[in-house]
């Protein structure tokens, strides 16, 4: 899908087609349409195509006519049974009269500056566009954290009482989640610091505050998902040893109520046999008084076995 947008009378207009100086946004787009892009543009083809391809890492690549800016954004992909957050490339191109941005998902952080909820953007100020895209992708990328922390605690309160294979498969998706975080952030730091050293796009003073705004944000959650994996790998690793704990207590109980319950097969096969010589042998109430002593032994077993803590 492609959509033209620009800044007229500083407010951000769609229009119906391409003209100088506007943002072409590019969401999922057909190949019809990245070949469209790249004729009326002169550009590789190979330049749209980057972003599309889910393993390709961040990256900044420049040329005469154009510049790749190639970053990791956030995307949320839980509903009602999971949580799980992973990652996908967003490409920002640089062309002589354009700006443009590729990604394969619709992505919440591009969404923002359509509806407006991103102040002083102006689709000419295309510096001061591109740092807005990465502040704006570093502050998504601390609010999932703080979500995948809020479900971490909440699955953690829940899995003390229910020990289900759910709470933990949960775990497992938020922790996988992070991982991807944890790269992806990495990854984005390496092509910011790059983007600064190389002056691959000018640096004006009024954007100065907002270029320390974007690295401090991007540090900051890159500490913060390094920290809540951490967290987050203990818990599993204290989950296990409580699960294997309660295993081997389960294991323990049954096999005392087994040695409990063969007092009783030990003894009626005793006198289950069909030979002279068995005490009660002749008595009215021999029945009776095996079952007593059989209640008796086993009572006298389970007071010594809950002395010992067996049970």
């Amino acid at each position: 899908m492609i959509r033209y947008y620009k800044s007229i009378n500083l407010e951000l207009e769609k229009l119906d087609s391409y003209e100088a100086g506007c943002w072409i946004n590019l969401t999922e787009p057909t190949s019809n349409e990245l070949e469209d892009i790249s004729h009326m543009l002169k550009l590789d083809l190979d330049v749209l195509t980057a972003a599309l391809d889910d393993e390709e890492s961040s990256r900044i690549e420049s040329d005469e006519d154009y510049t790749l800016i190639l970053i990791d954004v956030p995307f949320d992909m839980s509903d009602s049974n999971s949580s799980i957050y992973v990652t996908v490339p967003l490409g920002i191109i640089l062309a002589n009269d354009s700006i443009i941005t590729v990604c394969s998902k619709q992505v919440r952080i591009l969404n923002d500056f359509i509806v407006g909820h991103i102040k002083d953007f102006y689709t000419f100020m295309r510096t001061r566009f591109i740092l807005q895209i990465l502040y704006r992708n570093a502050t998504y990328y601390l609010l999932y954290l703080r979500r995948i922390n809020k479900t971490t605690n909440s699955i953690e309160r829940e899995i003390y009482q229910s020990m289900r294979n759910k709470e933990l498969l949960q775990l497992l998706q938020l922790e996988k989640s992070l991982v991807y975080f944890s790269t992806s952030l990495t990854g984005n730091e390496a092509t910011l610091d790059r983007l600064l050293k190389l002056n691959v796009i000018k640096h004006y003073e009024e954007d100065e505050d907002l270029l320390e705004d974007v690295i401090i944000e991007n540090k900051q959650a890159q500490q913060m998902a390094k920290i809540y994996g951490d967290i987050l790998s203990r818990i599993m690793d204290a989950f296990s040893a409580i699960i294997s704990n309660n295993q081997n207590n389960v294991m323990t109980y049954l096999t005392v109520v087994t040695i409990i319950m063969a007092v009783p097969t030990i003894l009626s096969g005793f006198w289950g046999m069909n030979v002279p010589g068995i005490p009660f042998d002749k008595n009215p109430i021999g029945f009776w008084m095996v079952v007593v002593v059989s209640v008796v032994v086993c009572t006298v077993s389970t007071i010594y076995l809950i002395r010992k803590r067996f049970l």
